[in-house]
C-alpha cells in the first residue's frame, strides 16, 4: 500500500541565491512508486511565500506537472485538516519550511495532530552547525519558533533529520556529473535550476556539490535502513527555537526519532536517481 503524503516545503529552486533542496525532494517524492503525494502546501523559510509560490509553480510548469494539487495560505491548513480527518491514522506529513502550515492547522482543528500517522521534519540543530569552518545558522524552526513548538510538543510521534544529520547528505561532485549526463527533460531542469546554487555553495563552503538537506528526511520515510535510528528526548522552548536549538534533555518531555547519520551516502544518491529516472519515464509516457 502506499504512503499518504502531503509535502508542506518552501521551495526556492529555481530563484537565484536560495536553495534547491525541496525542489529536488518534491521531483524525488512524484518519482517514487511507494508513495502517493495528495498535495503539496506552501510555506516561507528560504524565501517569502511569494518568492515560494513563484518558483514552486513555474517548476511545475517547466515539466508540465498538471495534477498535483497546491495550496498557500489559509488554504493550506484548510487541505491539511481534512486530509487528515479524511485519511486519519494515514496521513504522513513531511514538512521542510517554517512550521507555520501545521500550527495553522493545528488552530483550525485541534484534532489535526491527533489524526496523523507520522511528521517528518527537516530542522533544528544540537549544537552549533559548523561546515567547513563556516557557522550555518537554522532556519526551519527559528524562522517560527511559535510554530515550531507547538509541533514539537504535539502528541503525533515524529521524526526529525536535524541540521547535522542532513548536512553529510551531499549531492557532490559525481552526482552532479551523472546527472549532466543523464537525458530527459527533468534532468536538463534540475541542471540548469541548480546551477547558481552549486556555484555559492563552492564559494561559501569549498564544496563541490551542495547539502541535500530536504531530501534526507523525505528519503527516511521509506528508507529507514540508511539511517542509524536513535530515540531521543527533547524539551524545546519557544526561547530556545529561536535558534532552532531542539534542546536535548534526557529528562525531556517529548520523545523523538532523530537519526545520527546516514550509513550509505552512495546507496542514498542512487535512490534518489532511481526517482528521477521514474519521474522522467512517466513524463516520457504521457
Amino acid at each position: 500500500m502506499k504512503k499518504k503524503v502531503i509535502f508542506d516545503c518552501d521551495n526556492t529552486m529555481g530563484i537565484i541565491e536560495k536553495d534547491v533542496d525541496d525542489g529536488l525532494t518534491l521531483l524525488y517524492l512524484l518519482g517514487r512508486d511507494d508513495i502517493e503525494l495528495l498535495g503539496l502546501t506552501l510555506t516561507y523559510g528560504n524565501s517569502s511565500l511569494e518568492d515560494v509560490k513563484k518558483a514552486t509553480y513555474s517548476l511545475l510548469d517547466q515539466l508540465n506537472i498538471k495534477d498535483l494539487k497546491v495550496f498557500s495560505d489559509k488554504e493550506a491548513s484548510i487541505f491539511l485538516t481534512e486530509q487528515s480527518e479524511k485519511y486519519k491514522d494515514e496521513l504522513i506529513v513531511l514538512a521542510t519550511g517554517s512550521m507555520t502550515n501545521l500550527h495553522s492547522a493545528y488552530n483550525y482543528n485541534n484534532n489535526f495532530y491527533k489524526n496523523l500517522k507520522e511528521i517528518y521534519l527537516m530542522g533544528g540543530i544540537i549544537k552549533p552547525l559548523v561546515i567547513n569552518n563556516v557557522e550555518v545558522k537554522e532556519l526551519n524552526f527559528a524562522c517560527n519558533p511559535e510554530a515550531a513548538y507547538n509541533v514539537l510538543t504535539s502528541p503525533c510521534k515524529i521524526s526529525i533529520l536535524n541540521g547535522h544529520t542532513t548536512a553529510n547528505a551531499i549531492f557532490g561532485l559525481n552526482e552532479l556529473e551523472t546527472l549532466y549526463k543523464k537525458e530527459g527533460e527533468i534532468y536538463r531542469v534540475i541542471e540548469k535550476s541548480i546551477e547558481h546554487w552549486v556555484d555559492r555553495i563552492y564559494k561559501k563552503f569549498n564544496i563541490e556539490g551542495f547539502c541535500n538537506w530536504d531530501m534526507a528526511a523525505a528519503i527516511y520515510i521509506s528508507h529507514k535502513e540508511l539511517f542509524s535510528n536513535e530515540e531521543v528526548s527533547i524539551n524545546p522552548t519557544i526561547e530556545s527555537l529561536k535558534s532552532g536549538d531542539l534542546n536535548l534533555d534526557i529528562n525531556g518531555s517529548k520523545k523523538i526519532i532523530m537519526p545520527e547519520t546516514i550509513k550509505d551516502l552512495d546507496k542514498f544518491n542512487s535512490i534518489i536517481f532511481q526517482a528521477f529516472e521514474n519521474f522522467n519515464k512517466r513524463c516520457n509516457h504521457s
